[in-house]
């Protein structure tokens, strides 16, 4: 599996989550990396992009204003920070890489990669 992600769990409402996407056998530098969930029961979601350079992002607006996405490409590794969590944001959440090397990502982009996923129950 090329990418890994990690970091899912059980939160509180209100409570902060940071998921990491890590990869296995490529190196991200020249990919976009977007984040999806779904939903127990509804589909696929794109939840947030960020370019291959680092230099834009994109945001859903369910989660505008709580999630942030950062990349480190000396780790190869991609970070989703999810504050202000909701119990709308429970569910399987992925990580998806596209080869690029320039550009800006966008959430309805085909993605040449894909993790297995990580579960995220927001609940008291």
């Amino acid at each position: 599996v090329p990418l890994v992600e990690s970091g899912g769990g059980l939160v509180q409402p209100g409570g902060s989550l940071r998921l990491s996407c890590a990869t296995s056998g490529f190196t991200l530098d020249y990919y976009h990396v977007n984040w999806f969930r779904q939903a127990p029961g509804k589909e696929v979601e794109g939840v947030s992009c960020i370019s291959s350079s680092g230099g834009s992002t994109t945001y859903a607006n369910s989660v505008k204003g709580r999630f942030t996405l950062s990349r480190d490409n000396a780790k190869n590794t991609v970070y989703l920070q999810m504050n202000n969590l909701k119990p709308e944001d429970t569910g399987v959440y992925y990580c998806a890489a596209l080869g690029s090397l320039a550009g800006d990502c966008h959430l309805s982009d085909g993605m040449d990669y894909w993790g297995k996923g990580t579960l995220v129950t927001v609940s008291s």
